[in-house]
């Protein structure tokens, strides 16, 4: 693992091939490194050429139906990369591969993808700006693959995302006031029906210029797997989805004016319907979400510092909300490899590589340059 420098800063504009050849060319190395851990995943596993190119056949039909021009990005990306195109279906597709991969041969999680997610409301907020935040719990070594990603956008609001180079998006803001953070989440009912990725998802969301298309997007399209996704609207309302592949059971804010979400099912609609199968790779979760409103409850009125504050949060280290690094299930090393907190109004995402050793933030923004400070 490099020494923890900020995530690189990608702003591109055009048409998306133009795009995706602008974002390759800028991050090459981190494009590749993502490759070579996503894309040669299938050959890992032993998946024969005839089986990885049916894979991609499907994958490239399901997101060509959803959004043809995402495909486009995605070959630009390749070509300004020099990587395979194929290499950046799987990068975008990867929760999908690989826990579909884990299910068909019965094995562990690789690593714990865990994240905790929290959003506050303006009448709790000292600003009375809506903040939303997310720790980002994978493989520690992909510190060296995250960037953060600005599109100038031709066909809707620009919008901001952190994400793993060769991806379209992850958390983000638009210029709208939408924002989303998404944690991982298992269930019974997953890979019964095939669904469109959940990275695109995300990023469809980000370029809906009306919440409540946005809302539509995540509540009603077939997916492959369950996740949890949270949606932020600059003025004034938040809204959690625990997705299953066909049903999606919102969560609203509470008295406290929050929403905060680990890693285990919590609507009790949801928990009478479906069996939540991820607790074996990450029984920290029941507790995670409980020590971020635990720390932002003894705080009156809640300001972006305050919720750095919760998700530095270091209870049951190292299996706590802020994880430093620590050997995973399968030999490798885990870790909050992201601290992201965002003021969509703002049009504001501060990031912080590493955060159980690092507290050094970069401020992105859509209208300005990156600003490094400390916390």
């Amino acid at each position: 693992m490099s020494q923890i420098q900020p995530f690189p800063f990608v702003s591109v504009s055009g048409k998306p091939y133009d795009r995706g050849l602008q974002y390759g060319r800028v991050v090459a190395s981190r494009v590749e490194l993502s490759a070579s851990r996503y894309g040669q995943t299938l050959r890992k596993l032993g998946y024969s050429e005839a089986a990885q190119r049916d894979l991609i056949r499907s994958l490239e039909q399901l997101i060509g139906e959803f959004a043809p021009a995402y495909l486009d990005e995605m070959r630009g990306i390749a070509a300004g990369a020099e990587v395979p195109y194929e290499d950046i279906v799987m990068i975008n597709a990867r929760t999908e591969v690989l826990a579909k991969a884990r299910a068909e041969q019965a094995q562990a999680a690789e690593d714990e993808d865990g994240c905790t997610g929290v959003l506050v409301l303006p009448s709790r907020s000292a600003t009375g700006q809506l903040i939303h935040a997310q720790n980002w719990d994978w493989k520690a070594d992909c510190v060296d693959t995250g960037i953060v990603l600005r599109v100038r956008n031709d066909d809707g609001p620009d919008f901001l995302t952190f994400v793993e180079a060769g991806g379209l998006a992850r958390s983000g803001l638009n210029a709208a006031g939408v924002s989303i953070t998404a944690n991982y989440l298992e269930s019974d009912r997953d890979f019964t029906q095939l669904g469109v990725p959940l990275s695109l998802l995300r990023r469809r969301v980000l370029e809906e210029p009306v919440f409540a298309n946005a809302l539509r997007v995540i509540a009603t399209t077939p997916k492959s797997c369950s996740n949890n996704i949270m949606l932020g609207m600059a003025e004034g309302f938040g809204i959690d989805f625990e997705c299953a592949p066909d049903e999606a059971f919102p969560l609203y804010p509470g008295d406290d004016q929050m929403i905060v979400h680990a890693n285990h099912w919590v609507s009790p609609i949801a928990r009478t319907k479906l069996r939540d199968t991820g607790c074996e790779s990450s029984p920290d979760s029941y507790y995670r979400d409980w020590r971020v409103r635990q720390v932002l409850n003894a705080t009156p009125m809640v300001d972006r510092k305050a919720v750095k504050t919760a998700l530095f949060d270091a209870f049951g280290t190292p299996y706590s909300v802020c994880r430093p690094p620590r050997p995973g299930t399968r030999h490798t090393m885990s870790a909050t490899v992201a601290m992201i907190v965002m003021i969509p109004a703002a049009g504001e995402m501060d990031v912080a590589p590493l955060p159980a050793l690092n507290r050094i933030f970069t401020r992105y923004s859509l209208q300005n340059e990156p600003l490094h400070e400390a916390v």
